[in-house]
């Protein structure tokens, strides 16, 4: 992604000079010698024979820096344009005894096919994100969240000590939370974000206008809830009037999509941008009143700290588990 912004309250780093990844590569393997690092790929149980989780692991077979490979089945492993380049951006902000960094998320531009992809993001979560900071005004909170690029990607890379206490929602709100976590805890100078690809394309959900339990529905639902959570823990109230969907500016964010698509010879379908608005702002005034009669949901993961409090043994059990599988690969 060709631009230098760096007026957030997060860092960014770009993809500038498309430096060769073999030299990132050669730094992470000097820096592994103070920073060990490993890889979790959160996998759905079909995806484990399937043709992106091969890729994936063919690139990977080729990293030297990596101390293990774990897969877990926890949710998508999906990437169709997987490079193992992807991982040594991500990794190379936090990994560099030289920086100060503890968490980085990764960011990409969903273009595939000849067309913008990512539509919760650019039609849910970025529109939403606005329109809540119109209602609310300054908030710290809703700068720090506007001031990610993508801010539903899968990819991020931490340092253990801030693993250990997070708590993450067990849905789709998963990306959010994990967001939302680390400001809690985590100083923004902090945190970073990197441009880790120019093509990135995955399995992607149907809209099931029909059937709100599925598909890019159940997922809007999730995520909306989980920001309507972490924005009642900074004090606003939230109200029927502040969960109304502000259509006019989702509207102005798809002539602006349209144009950036059109400029780069992408096709654009219009119509089915604005039915999406439509099903994401009644999602968005749904999910205000579940949230709003049921705020006191747990939808929490417990933490590393809270389950190693209940099961002292449970690494060593885990670590022996996962060579009982390999014994019988």
């Amino acid at each position: 992604m060709s631009e230098f912004y760096q007026d957030g309250i997060i860092t960014n780093f770009h993809n500038l000079t498309r430096r060769n990844p073999d030299e990132l590569e050669y730094e992470l393997q000097v820096f592994s010698g103070q920073n060990s690092m490993g890889l979790i790929l959160p996998s759905l149980f079909s995806e484990l024979e399937g043709p992106a989780l091969t890729h994936i692991i063919d690139e990977l077979s080729q990293v030297n820096y990596l101390t293990e490979i774990v897969i877990i089945a926890l949710h998508d492993c999906d990437i169709v344009t997987y490079s193992r380049e992807m991982l040594t951006r991500l990794l190379y902000s936090v990994a560099n005894p030289n920086f100060h960094y503890d968490f980085c998320k990764g960011y990409y531009a969903r273009v595939a096919n000849q067309k913008l992809n990512g539509r919760v993001g650019r039609l849910l979560v970025f529109p939403l994100l606005k329109s809540l900071q119109k209602v609310y005004g300054n908030s710290d909170y809703l700068d720090y969240m506007r001031s990610f690029r993508y801010p539903l990607s899968g990819e991020f890379a931490m340092r253990t000590h801030v693993l250990n206490n997070l708590r993450i929602p067990s849905d789709w709100g998963l990306e959010i939370g994990v967001l939302s976590e680390i400001y809690r805890g985590t100083a923004t100078s902090r945190i970073c974000q990197v441009d880790i690809a120019d093509n990135y394309d995955h399995k992607h959900q149907p809209m099931s206008e029909d059937n709100p339990d599925a598909g890019l529905q159940r997922m809007a639902m999730d995520i909306t809830k989980a920001l309507y959570r972490k924005l009642a823990i900074q004090g606003p109230t939230l109200s029927a009037c502040c969960v109304q969907p502000n259509y006019r500016t989702a509207l102005d964010m798809i002539d602006a999509f349209e144009h950036d698509a059109k400029m780069n010879g992408l096709a654009f379908d219009r119509h089915g941008e604005e039915l999406a608005v439509e099903l994401f702002s009644d999602v968005i005034t749904a999910s205000g009143h579940v949230y709003s009669e049921s705020p006191g949901d747990k939808p929490f993961v417990p933490s590393w700290n809270r389950v190693q409090s209940a099961f002292p043994d449970i690494l060593e059990r885990l670590y022996q588990a996962g060579e009982a599988d390999n014994a019988i690969a």
